[in-house]
């Protein structure tokens, strides 16, 4: 399996994607999925076919982190 940013999510096998509980009936979410070894890749759920985006474990911790501090609060008009 080759795993990288260019990746169609569709090839990445054992993946078992998941969405926030906040997401919308229209559909309009983003969507993760744990890798093998600890990594994390993110998908458009409008397209469940289309280019994932792969991280390491320390970058999605990162990112999930600084979204629990508020980092990026002003992307949504928080």
């Amino acid at each position: 399996m080759r795993i990288g940013n260019d990746v169609p999510a569709g090839e990445l096998r054992g993946a078992v994607w998941r969405k926030s509980g906040r997401s919308n009936a229209n559909g309009d979410c983003v969507e993760m999925a744990g890798l093998p070894g600890g990594g994390a890749a993110i998908r458009n759920s409008r397209d469940p076919e289309g280019a994932a985006l792969v991280y390491t474990r320390s970058e999605i911790a990162a990112f999930i982190l600084g979204v629990k501090d508020g980092d990026f609060d002003d992307l949504v008009g928080g």
